[in-house]
């Protein structure tokens, strides 16, 4: 397994199609692929998101190409173009002539035989077990660090950095249209996202009330955000706080929702993308995770982020052990209830958490 750079590096192209989480946690990689090879154009395989949000910021990527439908590859949001157009894509990403092709999108069953049809002088990535093989390969472990995973990957190429996501940069319009709807408030602005796809990473609206509550009470002003479809969630919130919040749930896009949150002295969320987003713009977060997932995706420094972990592995419905995922040889798959798994981390953890990050900004 080589790590060695290699030469006349002019085109890097980057597998990595799913969500803006997912995306930040390859930052750390991507960057370091910048600095080894500052002379190289990065071009992101991924998905409209990726061409709209990042199209216009400066950053280690300089050119999106949308990929469509892989079947068989996942994540990919359900806006790509249809699986019809993937050989004409093919056909164009060989006669871009590649130098290098960097897979950081899972195992490989399905995204390293995809990296390899780019046809590159040398394919880079992850694979498990059963995956078709690249050039060089770093084992694939369910378990992992993300940001660390991939700058193992990387440093197949030479490439190396730290594992900290490098700043998001946040255009000036955005900037003025968060300033216009976080206005001085009485006390430091503090987001709360209640939202995440998979409800197993959902703490309870009436913990995430309480804690607005206090924290309104200490002198706080408190953001809400989340896409449209929390919006009841948040409605919840405000409704079992009884206090004065600020609603933007499902009013604002990814851009100006990393400016609001760049404004705000601390996140508190769940574990997903909003949250990535707070931390790549420089704000203090309080994360709730589930063990499993704080493995994967919580930060390794305490100073300005601090997750709090449940450590509750039996489903709260079935008592079925929910933790055999990436370990073939134990018996079991989970199960398919869909309850919270946050139930562990109590109200006074996360206002110890908020309350000592907001502590400077009271003084």
């Amino acid at each position: 397994m080589s790590a060695d750079p290699v030469d006349g590096v002019r085109r890097i192209a980057v597998l990595r199609c799913n969500a803006i989480g997912d995306y930040l946690m390859a930052t750390p990689a991507l960057a370091a692929l910048r600095a080894a090879y500052p002379a190289a154009e990065v071009t992101l395989l991924g998905a409209p998101w990726h061409a709209e949000f990042l199209g216009r910021r400066p950053g280690p990527v300089d050119r999106v190409w949308v990929l469509p439908d892989v079947p068989g590859l996942a994540g990919q949001p359900g806006d790509v173009p249809p699986a019809a157009e993937l050989p004409g894509f093919l056909a164009v990403a060989r006669a871009e002539r590649f130098d290098v092709a960097v897979q950081l999108h899972g195992g490989g069953g399905r995204s390293n035989p995809l990296v390899a049809e780019l046809g590159a002088r040398c394919a880079v990535g992850l694979r498990a077990a059963d995956a078709p093989p690249l050039d060089r390969t770093v084992p694939y472990r369910y378990y992992q660090p993300e940001a660390a995973r991939y700058l193992e990957v990387v440093g197949l190429l030479g490439a190396a950095g730290p594992a900290e996501y490098p700043e998001l940069a946040v255009t000036a319009d955005e900037r003025r249209v968060a300033v216009g709807l976080l206005r001085p408030g009485r006390g430091p602005w503090v987001a709360v996202h209640a939202g995440a796809t998979d409800p197993r990473r959902r703490w309870a609206a009436a913990r995430f009330a309480r804690v607005v509550e206090q924290l309104c009470r200490d002198g706080a002003s408190v953001v809400l955000t989340g896409a449209s479809g929390d919006a009841a969630t948040s409605r919840e919130i405000q409704d079992l706080a009884g206090v004065p919040v600020l609603d933007l749930t499902g009013r604002t896009g990814l851009g100006v929702l990393a400016a609001v949150l760049q404004r705000c002295a601390v996140m508190i969320s769940n574990d997903t993308g909003p949250l990535h987003l707070a931390r790549a713009v420089g704000t203090a977060t309080v994360g709730l995770y589930w063990c499993g997932n704080a493995i994967n995706a919580a930060p390794a420094t305490r100073t300005r982020h601090r997750p709090l972990l449940s450590w509750t592995v039996h489903c709260p419905e079935c008592g079925v052990d929910c933790t055999p995922a990436g370990h073939p040889h134990r018996a079991g798959e989970g199960c398919g209830h869909r309850p919270s798994f946050l139930g562990q981390i109590p109200v006074v953890e996360v206002l110890d958490e908020a309350r000592d990050l907001l502590a400077p900004h009271f003084r």
